[in-house]
């Protein structure tokens, strides 16, 4: 099998049915399947999985879409995780079923086109010391998302949380983090990429280990990112393809040192703390991008 396309869902049924239909739709053309975890959502998403198809057979769904022309439809694969344990582990699950030579990492806000998959694998087929792809993420607006950045130091949250980053020595280093010198319409290789998409080498993931669960939620995709990268694979963004990432930010990041005291807030700065916790005196990678 090619891929495997895992979807963890929380509380986004709405989304979770568009990003399956756009997925579907596309017609990929290539052996692939889908894995979706539901984390507890208590809102009947896996449910409402099986109602985008009617079950002919055990192994044969025929899906429920307007369209003019029969689809090919995927194997799907369900869990249901007893509780949430956060993205880390959610996604995990679905790591641990993927029979794909490479796992697709994929947010339900996220809407996938044409040609995307095909153009991200063929890419990776080609590039074997690539370990990590991600596309060039878009708001819906048609801005763009600075989805891959460099590795942060232990005080980036600071400057982005607090008055101190409004002082130009820190607007600079923070330009630089966000990767605001780069066009973002190049493939590059970069430090990390946001989680929302990527396309992992599956054999990278079997040696170098899935997400690393002591994060809940934030700091997952660059402590993957920078052991990849460690192990000697490259982190790779990857511009010509574009996906829509209908983002809400919910660990209100940019939401100044108060955003500290709403859940996401704090959610993103204990696993800050845990992140620069893990890595504390031990150096970067070696091979590492966007350094110039």
């Amino acid at each position: 099998m090619d891929l495997s396309i895992v979807i963890l869902n929380y509380k986004q049924k709405g989304l979770l049915k568009q990003c399956i239909k756009g997925i579907v739709a596309s017609q990929p053309k290539l052996e692939y399947e889908l894995i979706i975890v539901d984390n507890n959502s208590n809102d009947d998403s896996l449910a409402m999985v099986d109602q985008l198809f009617i079950k002919k057979n055990d192994a044969s769904y025929q899906p429920k879409l307007p369209i003019n022309q029969p689809l090919k439809t995927p194997p799907i694969k369900k869990i249901a995780a007893q509780e949430n344990n956060g993205f880390a582990a959610g996604n995990n699950l679905g790591i641990s079923e993927a029979a794909g030579q490479y796992v697709m990492i994929l947010n339900p806000d996220v809407a996938v086109i044409p040609t995307a998959l095909e153009q991200m694998v063929a890419y990776l087929d080609i590039n074997p010391k690539i370990g990590i792809i991600g596309p060039r993420l878009i708001n819906p607006d048609g801005s763009v998302q600075f989805s891959c950045r460099r590795f942060p130091n232990s005080l980036m949250p600071l400057y982005r949380r607090t008055i101190f980053g409004k002082l130009s020595f820190a607007k600079k280093l923070t330009d630089r983090y966000l990767m605001r010198d780069f066009d973002h319409e190049s493939i590059a290789e970069v430090d990390w990429l946001f989680g929302a998409c990527l396309l992992l080498r599956k054999e990278a993931l079997e040696k170098l280990g899935s997400f690393d669960e002591r994060f809940f939620m934030y700091f997952e995709d660059l402590d993957l990112c920078r052991r990849f990268l460690q192990g000697g694979f490259k982190v790779v963004y990857f511009a010509p393809v574009e996906m829509v990432h209908y983002h809400q930010q919910f660990s209100a990041e940019r939401g100044g040192v108060l955003g500290i005291f709403k859940k996401g807030g704090r959610i993103h700065s204990i696993s800050g703390f845990k992140y620069f916790a893990k890595y504390w005196g031990v150096k970067l990678p070696s091979l590492r991008a966007g350094q110039n």
